[in-house]
């Protein structure tokens, strides 16, 4: 089809009224929503700020670094070998097309975040390709197409069919929300429609190996008004746990099918990823259709990943085998999987329990992976990145290969991380802010500006100035005409006494039951907010059932976590041979030799030894004397391993 009719059959069922300046989660106007987004347009992240520097990062080096990586990797190739124009073989790993389909998602948050369009004729030669290489009936899969020994559907434990087609989806929302185009658009609705009649009701009973279908489709629904597209989510769903995968050798557990959604939910189990895809597209559903049982399983499943099975760092999964949750309290630090992908999952499924709910504890787990479980992903230069993260790298670890490398590698053969990365980086702040009919709600402290429409006070502009999560100071400026609501800003769960100034005037700092301050006012004229959040550098202790970390204490400043890297200690002394005095002072210094203007930690401790090179004996190993004063030096954990090869831990031995 030519560009002017693709426009044509796609444009009147795209962007319906109020979907069209909405962002990652476009909330319907007749959903179950306790908090609303804004508009994707509402919020501009300044790049003085951590977080408007992260995107401007994303922008200028992590994108182009996707685009060109996907080419060299042959995403590219794999659909032009299936039009002539590529004598190639098929390149990568059989879902090689999500890798292209998060890097355009990517594009099109950017673009319409920026309102810049540098990438237009890089989108017009994907749609050209997805338009030249889709089957008249929608089917698009460069793994299966031009390949004999696969057919549609019927491997679906492995073919990913499912989940690729649904980050076709996500990009094609992205890219109609935000640049109005509407190729890449037309291509995903027809695979949307596909699906639908293959899998809708009475159709075929399967599910994918690999959730994320169901998440896409309600998007899709939200962007369209096609209830359709909900309704085949919600089957999806309903067929979890039916036996309908072959259990292959991680079990029925690791495709998420070993039992139906709402019996399942009292326990994380399978590969990290595809747990939490599936309970964000569980919330989606509940989001949209009002079913209460959607969200008390996602609930209850919250429960066991945050309550037992979670990192300190916010990162999910424990085991390499299959990349899954262990048991409970199963958390070993050198053998952490933690995938990046899991904690991006996990920022996705926080958030849309956060709209649902209002409860500031989501957006506390938000906060936590977004400062070191996500950000730890992604290298200063923003053009390599980790796959799995670790919370302890031993003196001597061999990192030659990328399975477990010691610092972070341009691009993967399994490349899911890095492109996923730069699709949320590049809606960050689409999750700063959120509204409800009583106000605005701040959830991500970061330097910028936000437009608030209000009901009855209309637009209100704040301007907020920080250096969070460096400095405990937080101002908001607020311009606003006259007509009250209310402006609410989060109490992190670590802060203790923080205190706030309405124009100089002392109010209560007090959080109510879900975590926020609660400023309601008339806000007529400029008011200046001044949010105080105390953030001096703290142990942090793990619960005794860990066994990994007995006797172990870790280092944190406000959200982030800390962990010493050999780089900065004594020369000569082994990381492993350092020991914590956690009664000591904990002194706070700039940082040397790395960028972003953070803060160093330095702590008293010993250097203790072992007096033999036995492995085990008899009795307590003898150590050199006491143990020897040496002050340690922590570092922000997601700046590690930006200044080469050298041991880590987050985990500290006490003295």
């Amino acid at each position: 089809m030519t560009s002017d009719q693709l426009n044509e059959v796609a444009a009147p069922r795209l962007a319906t009224s109020d979907q069209q300046f909405q962002g990652p989660v476009g909330a319907t106007a007749s959903g179950r929503y306790t908090l609303r987004p804004l508009p994707f347009d509402a919020v501009r992240l300044s790049g003085a700020g951590h977080l408007g520097a992260w995107q401007e990062l994303n922008r200028t080096a992590t994108i182009p670094h996707c685009i060109a990586s996907v080419e060299a990797s042959g995403g590219l190739d794999n659909f032009r070998r299936l039009i002539g124009e590529s004598d190639t073989g098929f390149k990568g790993y059989r879902f090689q097309d999500s890798d292209l389909y998060k890097t355009i998602e990517a594009v099109g948050w950017e673009s319409g975040r920026t309102g810049e369009a540098p990438w237009s004729d890089y989108l017009a030669e994907v749609g050209r390709l997805l338009d030249k290489v889709q089957e008249p009936d929608g089917y698009l899969n460069t793994w299966v197409q031009g390949n004999e020994s696969e057919s549609r559907w019927t491997r679906l434990e492995w073919s990913h069919e499912l989940y690729t087609a649904g980050h076709l989806l996500q990009a094609a929302v992205a890219i109609a929300r935000s640049t109005g185009d509407t190729i890449i658009p037309a291509a995903a609705l027809r695979v949307a429609d596909l699906i639908v009649e293959t899998f809708g009701e009475g159709g075929l009973d399967m599910v994918d190996g690999h959730p994320e279908v169901e998440t896409a489709l309600v998007e899709l629904y939200r962007l369209t008004g096609e209830k359709k597209y909900l309704d085949a989510a919600n089957r999806q769903l309903e067929l979890r746990g039916r036996g309908l995968l072959p259990e292959d050798r991680f079990g029925s557990q690791y495709f998420q099918d070993h039992l139906p959604i709402r019996e399942a939910a009292h326990e994380a189990t399978g590969h990290a990823v595809r747990q939490i895809y599936l309970a964000a597209g569980i919330v989606d559903v509940y989001l949209e259709n009002g079913d209460k049982s959607l969200l008390e399983a996602a609930e209850s499943l919250w429960h066991s990943v945050f309550g037992h099975k979670a990192y300190l760092t916010g990162a999910l999964g424990s085991r390499h085998r299959d990349e899954a949750f262990g048991d409970p309290y199963e958390l070993p630090s050198d053998r952490a999987y933690a995938e990046t992908c899991a904690s991006i999952a996990s920022f996705h499924w926080n958030w849309r329990l956060l709209l649902a709910t209002g409860n500031g504890k989501y957006a506390e787990e938000m906060e936590r992976a977004l400062y070191n479980a996500i950000a730890v992903s992604t290298s200063e230069a923003g053009t390599s990145f980790f796959y799995s993260n670790p919370l302890q790298l031993r003196t001597g670890h061999d990192g030659s290969t990328e399975d477990a490398p010691s610092e972070r590698l341009p691009w993967y053969a399994c490349a899911c991380c890095p492109p996923n990365l730069a699709r949320l980086v590049a809606s960050l702040h689409s999750y700063v802010a959120s509204q409800d009919a009583e106000g605005v709600q701040l959830h991500l402290y970061g330097d910028g500006e936000l437009r608030f429409d209000s009901s009855s006070a209309g637009i209100a502009t704040l301007r907020t100035e920080t250096r969070y999560p460096w400095d405990e100071q937080v101002n908001v400026s607020v311009e606003a005409g006259p007509g009250e609501w209310t402006l609410a800003l989060r109490i992190p769960a670590w802060c203790q006494d923080a205190s706030v100034l309405v124009d100089g005037a002392a109010v209560s700092a007090r959080p109510d039951a879900s975590g926020y301050v609660r400023i309601r006012r008339n806000w007529e004229g400029t008011t200046t907010v001044s949010l105080q959040l105390p953030m001096p550098a703290r142990i942090v202790s793990a619960n005794p059932r860990i066994d990994a970390v007995r006797g172990a204490v870790a280092l944190a400043k406000g959200p982030v976590i800390y962990c010493l890297e050999q780089h900065d200690q004594e020369p000569g002394v082994l990381l492993e041979d350092l020991r914590i005095d956690p009664a000591g002072e904990i002194r706070e210094v700039p940082a040397e030799g790395l960028s972003g203007g953070f803060t160093m930690l330095k702590a008293p401790g010993k250097r203790v030894a072992p007096a033999t090179a036995a492995l085990y004996a008899d009795a307590p190993t003898p150590l050199e004397g006491e143990g020897r004063p040496v002050e340690l030096t922590a570092i922000p954990y997601f700046r590690w391993a930006n200044r080469g090869e050298g041991a880590m831990r987050v985990w500290i031995p006490t003295a």
